[in-house]
């Protein structure tokens, strides 16, 4: 679609914007939001006609890219059948997207209890968790995101916590590994793990293992830095819970439907959780849907006995519809496959040679269509680019970054010192190289507070 530009309707736009959304993670007065006029495929525009290369998936959701034909008619066929249903009956839409999500979730995840977001997802989670052991705690990572709803956010472990953070909400954290700014004085991966390792099982025991209801980790930290753990970790950590009657809860809100270049990140480990929380990539974001799968064991817990916990809008049928039809078209068109082959042959490649050429680069790390690059002012002490959680002219050298990469026509990803590359997961080759050009000359900018 070749976009219209349309500057006075643009105009309404942001007035009616500024007179009444109250946007979220904002000072409302601070802000100056983009008016966007439509999306197709990898792309946006404004109302003049401005496009932009999505290298970001909007919030990392749109893994098939914006409206897809097949999805939108999905929605529309069901919208005309039945809008919507209360949860407590059987609807086709709904039953059908559990047994499409149960055939890709690991090991015996078989039942999906469907949510309205991520958010409520890691609250119920946590509630089955809880519920199951008779346990009060929950132990999660500090460099994480669960959520922004009381509990999630509770249990999250970056800055956008501290302001909600009650202090009694029955969580404790640990670090996991994370080598290039490693807690525990690692030199390699086998040695990062086998440290994480031995931290958490010392915090288990510290916190109390018969007080420790769950361990919550995203299997790939998304907004903290997509921290792939090093080989063996998640598989300890499953040992550890195991041997502590703890439940194992993967956090798959970002990571899962294709993302990593698989239908879950756990595949990648060959790790299955007790309960795995989804969201985002399920529709591509086209009508909210989130869910957990839960396994047999902490199913059968309810079987006699009711579980207290519910939502009005749970498996929603225009919701459900397009999660069936996001995930037909995935196994169709092999979307996954080709977040996964783009991803080994064109982004990490293209990315460790950017890496080279900028003294900017710190590390670069991901797999499929999940990468960051961590910027830093100088290579050796691995200075960050701009300080932690850093706002206004501390993190101006970030800002310069991204408004450099926006004037090349490339939406990017920016959280504290990284960008991170996460583009549809159905992007076509071609796009993938003109938006990684455009990073190429951002990075240039970023290169300007190198020391």
């Amino acid at each position: 679609m070749t976009p219209q530009p349309n500057p006075e309707a643009g105009a309404a736009v942001k007035a009616a914007d500024r007179d009444h959304v109250f946007h979220s993670w904002s000072a409302q007065e601070l802000i100056d939001p983009l008016a966007v006029a439509g999306a197709e495929g990898s792309h946006f525009w404004d109302y003049d006609g401005r496009r932009y290369l999505d290298f970001s998936s909007g919030l990392v959701y749109t893994n098939i890219g914006y409206q897809h034909p097949k999805v939108v008619a999905a929605i529309q066929e069901q919208a005309a059948r039945m809008t919507t249903f209360a949860p407590a009956f059987a609807i086709e839409a709904r039953s059908e997207a559990a047994r499409l999500i149960a055939e890709r979730t690991p090991g015996d995840l078989d039942k999906i209890f469907f949510t309205n977001g991520g958010a409520d997802a890691v609250e119920h989670a946590i509630r089955m968790a809880r519920l199951h052991t008779g346990r009060p705690k929950v132990l999660s990572a500090y460099r994480s995101y669960h959520g922004g709803t009381q509990q999630a956010v509770n249990i999250t472990g970056d800055p956008r916590r501290w302001a909600s953070d009650s202090g009694s909400a029955g969580v404790a954290r640990f670090w996991a590994p994370y080598l290039y700014r490693s807690r525990f004085y690692a030199e390699t991966e086998e040695q990062e793990c086998a440290r994480a390792l031995e931290h958490l099982e010392t915090t288990i025991a510290f916190e109390g293992p018969s007080t420790v209801a769950a361990i919550i980790l995203e299997t790939i930290p998304g907004t903290a830095g997509i921290m792939v753990p090093p080989p063996g970790y998640l598989a300890g950590v499953r040992e550890i819970c195991d041997k502590y009657g703890i439940v194992f809860v993967l956090d798959e809100v970002m990571a899962g439907f294709g993302r990593t270049g698989e239908w879950f990140a756990a595949d990648l480990f060959d790790v299955t959780p007790d309960l795995l929380t989804f969201a985002k990539g399920v529709n591509s974001g086209y009508v909210p849907l989130g869910g957990v799968a839960i396994s047999g064991a902490i199913a059968e817990t309810f079987g006699k006995r009711p579980y207290p916990g519910g939502l009005t809008y749970s498996g929603h049928p225009l919701a459900c519809a397009a999660a069936v039809a996001t995930i037909n078209v995935m196994a169709e068109e092999g979307v996954v496959e080709n977040a996964a082959r783009l991803g080994a042959s064109v982004v990490g490649p293209e990315l460790r040679a950017l890496a080279e050429r900028h003294p900017s680069v710190g590390e670069v790390r991901g797999t499929g269509m999940f990468w960051a690059l961590e910027l830093v002012r100088n290579r050796e002490t691995r200075e960050p680019l701009v300080p932690y959680n850093a706002a206004g002219e501390a993190n101006a050298p970030m800002a310069a970054f991204a408004a450099a990469a926006k004037g090349g026509g490339l939406w990017p990803f920016v959280n504290m010192n990284r960008t991170h590359v996460v583009p549809p997961c159905n992007i076509s080759e071609a796009e993938l190289k003109e938006g990684l050009a455009v990073l190429d000359t951002a990075l240039s900018v970023a290169d300007e507070y190198t020391a």
